[in-house]
């Protein structure tokens, strides 16, 4: 420590003791570059005090009174402006260098909430969605996907409601999933083939079963729509859409506004939806007795995409039996009837 240069071997008479029990003593006071030196008339050095350990007892009176550390008793008093005042500016400038607890708990908790901040921003999004996505309600699903649904008959077409259509297009839903099979829909003009939303809704365009020979096409868009919807949860994709606030806004009271429905509808006609993994079709398509091969060709007419679900098919087709009767085909075939 390196004392105010203009302080530089200032000296002051004064009066000292070495503790409590001595009699005080006439010394001379010299200040150098790092400690307060103590001598007697001779120049003798009783003491030499570091000077960023002074203390002073007496604040605001005189004479100064002066210890070598808050736990000694040792004791110097002063009287001497000049001394004193350099001993007062020298404390000033080291107590602005000298670190503060407050300063600290200060940055460490700026510190700690600029991390909350960011986990809030980075974290926190992502979080929320995964928790609302577990506690939704079936029925607060099942609601979104109607209106969803509503939207994007809006842009794709009507919804075919011939009734015998209807009834074989259930009774084929139920063959294949079973009784908590997703409701299903044929409209007229679906961009895409087939499509899953959130509370258990299959879109299918009606090109897909106007165009296909047997029923075993359709089985495939249907397995394999819901093996993507157990994979990749509908109700997460529309979340992730929607942003923080309107996920906020579903878990607190259970709605989503119109503008983002409408807006998540236009969206997930557009999207990429990348093909299922081969071999978690083909395991759908074995479970459910179902012949792959049919499914694959109506996506890709050449097969040359859908080649490991053509090689692997684990139903051959010669042997499969056919989802719903000839009778509910026939019924199927016709769903979009005026």
């Amino acid at each position: 420590m390196t004392a105010l240069k203009k302080y530089e071997r200032l000296e002051s008479p004064g009066l000292w003791r070495a503790d409590a029990t001595s009699q005080r003593r006439d010394v001379v006071v010299a200040m150098g570059e790092a400690t307060l030196t103590i001598s007697d008339a001779n120049d003798t050095a009783l003491a030499h005090w570091s000077l960023p350990a002074i203390r002073r007892r007496n604040p605001g009176q005189r004479p100064a009174i002066y210890s070598p550390g808050t736990d000694s008793s040792e004791e110097l008093e002063l009287d001497d402006d000049v001394l004193i005042g350099a001993l007062e500016k020298l404390h000033a400038v080291i107590n602005k260098r000298r670190p503060h607890k407050g300063r600290l708990r200060q940055v460490l908790s700026l510190g700690a909430l600029a991390v909350l901040g960011a986990g809030a921003i980075f974290w926190l999004p992502g979080a929320l969605v995964s928790y609302t996505v577990n506690v939704v309600p079936e029925a607060s699903r099942m609601a979104l996907g109607e209106r969803i649904s509503t939207n994007i008959h809006r842009i794709a077409g009507r919804r075919c409601r011939e009734p015998l259509g209807l009834a074989a297009l259930e009774r084929l839903g139920r063959n294949l999933l079973g009784e908590g099979a997703p409701r299903m829909e044929v409209l007229t003009n679906l961009p895409r083939p087939a499509l899953h939303l959130p509370g258990g809704v299959i879109l299918l365009d009606r090109a897909v079963i106007e165009g296909s020979d047997s029923p075993f096409a359709i089985a495939g868009f249907i397995l394999a729509e819901d093996e993507n919807a157990r994979l990749n949860d509908p109700l997460l994709a529309l979340l992730e859409s929607a942003g923080l606030f309107a996920t906020l806004k579903l878990l607190t009271t259970g709605s989503m506004d119109d503008a983002t429905l409408q807006r998540f509808s236009e969206q997930v006609l557009i999207a990429d939806h990348p093909p299922l993994p081969a071999a978690q079709l083909l395991a759908r398509f074995k479970d459910a007795g179902q012949p792959a091969s049919p499914y694959a060709y109506a996506l890709d007419p050449t097969g040359e995409s859908t080649l490991a679900l053509i090689e692997a098919d684990p139903v051959p087709l010669a042997t499969a039996q056919p989802p719903i009767s000839d009778g509910d085909w026939v019924s199927l075939q016709g769903i979009c009837a005026e």
